[in-house]
């Protein structure tokens, strides 16, 4: 059974948990997010813009604006200077940047993210560019998207332009965003863009093509331009059975397979999990498996909670959400587990080498209340953040490979299919006037980071 959550303890006299001088701390976003612009400049559209047009945002919003961060990125590259992040992981728009997926480049796209660099580097903070969060270029698609390896030299073409523009900056690339909440929600369910209802075989035939596409992706950019810090972003969380039940354990097993190790072991391993090849072995050929194998320097890990599974019948691989045990839960209704970071951290040490690692998305929505002062006292997203940071900080302490921390996310901002409705951000953005205030998780973070400890 899962354990409730408890923070990392500390006896009376132990000394404050705390971060090498060297650990890099800042902020995660996304282009769709919090960009809007999404006519601007000639960006093409994307599977989001087609999901939302379709009516599929609970809330009934865009991100047409969003956060206006197309015209607004200096004062949040000030925000974030204040804070004294020297981090900063946002992602690229593919559909700005080649509108149509392939063919054309978009100059004034990549103008774009000329000025975000420069300025980023100004205020003396490390860009680090994630290609693909999400926004597919409707156009590939509409030829079957994550679907078919058609895509998988779109995706590297894509990789080898963009990094010929600013890889003379930009030292750190990560390939692509959570790929298993792209294949699982995306085409499996269809509760996110491009909101396909395709079950077991859509979830793996998109988990594959992601992974060839990276591989891919990984190859270009190494052949064109050496130096560079390359990796990926992956949402990893341990998947725990609801019960000791014999069926329920086999659940969170497979649940593992498919959330977890295709993307992981793929990556580092060169490995289909033997639990899924047989659903697999008919669209993966000969020589896949070296192909989406490639060395990284850093993985990014997307961290929220562990994931409590049950058998059930009628969901794709026969598993269903069981009762997590934990004291809170999110505005998401999410649990909040921060133990869960670091038995992820410890089983990446001692079970697959113990890569270069950093936290690229932690952190939790909540229903913020503005006070008649004009702020916003966020305490449970204090708590939170204070919990998952303890839980690095002892990953550290036991010899975890953590380079650095960025929250999620820097902004209140559209969160996919739930619009406006959920707030991420350290900093609160007003959606009528796009004034941004900062929240006490932001005050918070930023005396963590000035004093190496908490």
């Amino acid at each position: 059974m899962d354990s409730f959550s408890q923070p990392v303890s500390q006896a009376a006299d132990a000394k404050p948990l705390s971060f090498p001088p060297d650990f890099r701390w800042g902020a995660s976003t996304a282009a769709y997010q919090i960009e809007g612009a999404v006519t601007a400049d000639g960006r093409g559209t994307c599977v989001w813009d087609t999901f939302t047009a379709d009516g599929r945002i609970m809330d009934g919003s865009s991100a047409a604006v969003a956060c206006d961060h197309y015209h607004r990125y200096p004062e949040d590259i000030a925000l974030m200077k204040a804070a004294g992040f020297d981090s900063y992981r946002f992602s690229i728009a593919w559909p700005r940047i080649l509108p149509t997926g392939t063919g054309a480049v978009e100059t004034r796209g990549l103008d774009f993210y000329d000025r975000l660099v420069d300025s980023l580097l100004e205020a003396g903070i490390t860009p680090m560019a994630c290609l693909y969060h999400w926004d597919l270029p409707q156009p590939l698609e509409d030829a079957g998207g994550w679907q078919g390896r058609e895509i998988v030299g779109p995706f590297a073409d894509y990789a080898r332009i963009v990094t010929a523009r600013l890889a003379d900056r930009v030292k750190s690339w990560m390939m692509l965003n959570e790929p298993n909440v792209v294949a699982i929600f995306g085409y499996g369910v269809g509760e996110h863009a491009p909101g396909h209802r395709l079950g077991e075989q859509g979830i793996l035939r998109a988990l594959h093509h992601q992974n060839l596409a990276q591989g891919a992706a990984l190859r270009a950019i190494a052949a064109e331009r050496s130096g560079l810090t390359l990796g990926t972003v992956l949402n990893l969380q341990p998947s725990v059975p609801d019960s000791d039940r014999p069926e329920d354990v086999a659940a969170a097993a497979r649940w593992d397979a498919v959330w977890n190790r295709v993307t992981l072991d793929g990556l580092m391993r060169g490995q289909i999990p033997a639990l899924l090849a047989d659903k697999m072995a008919e669209f993966v050929l000969p020589g896949d498996e070296e192909a989406i194998r490639h060395p990284i320097d850093l993985l990014g890990i997307n961290y929220y909670s562990r994931m409590t599974m049950k058998h059930e019948e009628g969901r794709p691989f026969a598993v269903g959400w069981g009762e997590a045990q934990c004291r809170r839960w999110t505005g998401m209704a999410w649990p909040v587990q921060p133990e869960g970071l670091y038995d992820l951290l410890s089983e990446l040490r001692t079970d697959y080498g113990n890569p270069a690692v950093f936290i690229a998305e932690n952190g939790c929505a909540y229903d913020d209340v503005v006070t008649p002062d004009g702020q916003i006292h966020d305490a449970e997203r204090v708590l939170y953040y204070r919990e998952h940071l303890e839980s690095v900080a002892q990953a550290l302490a036991d010899g975890c490979n953590v380079k650095g921390y960025l929250c999620w996310s820097l902004l209140d901002n559209f969160e996919w299919a739930f619009g406006l409705s959920k707030r991420f951000g350290i900093v609160r953005v007003d959606y009528d006037t796009l004034e941004r205030t900062p929240k006490d998780s932001y005050r918070f973070l930023a005396e963590v980071v000035r004093t190496g400890r908490l």
